[in-house]
């Protein structure tokens, strides 16, 4: 029997039903909430109400007062401050391959590597890049971090085979080794770089670890040691950036690729990322106003889930598991969350006017669907000072039935995953924001 959700008719709280023989989590998670009669009452920070206790009443209150004050609370308690660049950086573009008559001559594949500094053990972003063949030029993107390596996004032979971390006895990266062939388009079904490229849009891609490994001490490999100084900072200070905002850096750099190379249309790229880097594609809407469209697949806790809602994943286990994804500040609500100032709806609504969609699973229960739709949902009031329509419900939606306008939401059934149904409406959302 499939869990399903059951709607209150005078509330928005949702009672989620579950199959116990479909409840499978470690036993780090074990101890986790998965009852919405145990969530208790909580209480939200208000994203129109000043830290002076001012009300924000117009777009133009957002823009110049409260949106800079929002911005500034998740740098100095959940991400971190990302640092100016350092004096004199401007990246460099390096055009690796080309190949004209990519998938069966539909698609030009190009291969660029985005260079940070002429260091040689520098870190360098590489870039996979798929453009459809007869698309009108400039194309919009959709670009995304990919989690093992760019040749796993899809088959094509041509795709470059790169270094990657590999983990050691421990678990833990034991240094770069070359991937392996037979790992070529294992994360295919994620990307549906055909389907992306018959609807006219660019698919833009790299690995997260060219920018910082993820475990602990990545940094030391990663753009904050390498390129920051962090080695000559630690212990880290409590707002100090953490993997999140690293790997959110690096989109932005991306981000200045597609701004040089004149076939894309750099006002027209859509953002995406799932799970943790679904969280780190809200925080680099969030903070780079250049991106144009933000997609957030299962996120969960940090990403587009409510912190203040105990169900699922909690701000207390994701510092615990990851310690090295947000600042240290952060670590400081583990066990007092109701302190936090802000939470997940007013990241959402750092993206204002800016369209934004959130995607759930009904098997991820971890990640709280119920938590990911409400935290679109409460960043409704924000986009409403632009006069943006929200979600234009206000219970959560059964399951495959998208729901919304310029902040729009779906929770498909399966499990914690991209699927060509969450990319169909993908595409859908990007046709109807980017048509207008």
């Amino acid at each position: 029997m499939l869990p399903f959700l059951r709607f209150s008719c005078f509330s928005r709280t949702a009672l989620l039903l579950i199959s116990p023989a479909l409840v499978s989590v470690s036993a780090a998670a074990a101890d986790a909430n998965y009852d919405e009669a145990n969530v208790p009452e909580y209480r939200l920070p208000d994203p129109l109400i000043t830290l002076k206790g001012k009300t924000v009443t117009s777009a133009r209150q957002w823009t110049r007062e409260r949106r800079p004050e929002v911005l500034r609370l998740f740098e100095q308690n959940v991400y971190g401050r990302t640092p100016p660049n350092p004096p004199g950086f401007r990246p460099g573009f390096s055009t690796t391959s080309v190949d004209a008559l990519a998938l069966n001559g539909t698609a030009i594949r190009k291969e660029v590597t985005v260079l940070f500094s002429r260091e040689a053990d520098a870190p360098r972003l590489r870039l996979l890049i798929y453009l459809p063949k007869d698309a009108p030029r400039p194309v919009p993107v959709f670009l995304g971090l990919n989690f093992d390596g760019n040749h796993t996004v899809h088959s094509d032979p041509g795709i470059s085979l790169p270094q990657i971390w590999s983990k050691g006895s421990t678990g833990q990266p034991g240094g770069f080794v070359r991937a392996s062939p037979e790992t070529r388009g294992a994360s295919a079904s994620r990307w549906q770089v055909e389907k992306v490229l018959s609807r006219g849009y660019a698919v833009v891609t790299a690995w997260y670890g060219d920018i910082e490994p993820d475990f602990p001490e990545g940094w030391k490999q990663g753009v904050r040691g390498k390129l920051f100084g962090a080695a000559d900072k630690q212990p880290r200070k409590g707002d100090e950036w953490g993997a999140i905002g690293a790997w959110a850096w690096g989109l932005s750099r991306a981000m200045d690729y597609l701004e040089f190379d004149k076939e894309f249309d750099a006002k027209r790229v859509t953002v995406i990322g799932h799970s943790r880097l679904g969280k780190t594609a809200l925080w680099a809407g969030a903070q780079d106003e250049r991106f144009d469209a933000v997609i957030s697949n299962n996120s969960g806790e940090g990403g587009a889930a409510l912190s203040h809602r105990p169900f699922g994943e909690t701000v207390k286990r994701i510092n615990t598991s990851f310690p090295h994804w947000f600042c240290d500040n952060y670590k400081k609500f583990n066990d007092r969350v109701e302190d936090l100032p802000v939470d997940q709806h007013m990241l959402i609504a750092l993206i204002a006017p800016r369209p934004v969609y959130v995607a759930s699973a009904t098997e991820d229960l971890w990640a709280d669907p119920h938590g990911e739709f409400l935290g679109a949902k409460h960043a409704e009031p924000v986009y409403a000072l632009f006069g943006r329509a929200g979600l234009g419900v206000g219970d959560m939606p059964t399951p495959n039935e998208p729901v919304g306008d310029y902040v729009s939401y779906h929770i498909r059934t399966g499990k914690h995953d991209v699927t060509a149904y969450d990319w169909d409406q993908y595409l859908n959302f990007a046709r109807r924001q980017f048509g207008r």
